[in-house]
């Protein structure tokens, strides 16, 4: 059964790349977001190759992998992929379903396309980026 916009709406509000966003905005990104049902055992995402898709748990688990070691389990509420969206490198971890999963799916050409047409979510999320960069960045006292 397809989820009603608002669910949509707040599980995408969940996601530190979209926290600048107003209610409008987080609309149009629901509005690109499909929504998935993928069988336990499958790898969504493998580590090294070129990610096109960005991925919103809405239920099930999925194991995340870099080098054949677990790094974490994640599941309803839990994203991964948001990196894809705007940068063009390879993937820096394998993502293996543990469960039946449903999850919203945004594909980076529908995301840039919704930016190139609204330039003002596009700086909001450009700065989200910026912060999440400035956090993970060693500190030059």
């Amino acid at each position: 059964m397809p989820l009603r916009r608002d669910v949509k709406v707040e599980l995408i509000s969940r996601v530190p790349l979209f926290e600048r966003c107003s209610k409008r905005e987080l609309n149009a990104i629901a509005a690109i977001a499909d929504q998935v049902e993928i069988p336990e055992g499958r790898e969504i995402v493998r580590e090294g190759e070129y990610g096109r898709e960005f991925f919103v748990l809405m239920e099930g688990t999925v194991e995340v992998r870099r080098g054949g070691r677990r790094l974490a389990t994640l599941g309803a509420g839990d994203f991964f992929g948001e990196i894809a969206l705007v940068s063009n490198v390879p993937r820096t971890a394998a993502v293996k379903t543990a469960s039946p999963v449903r999850a919203l799916v945004v594909t980076s050409r529908d995301f840039w396309t919704l930016l190139d047409e609204s330039p003002r979510t596009q700086r909001k999320i450009l700065e989200a980026v910026g912060d999440r960069l400035a956090r993970l960045a060693p500190s030059s006292a």
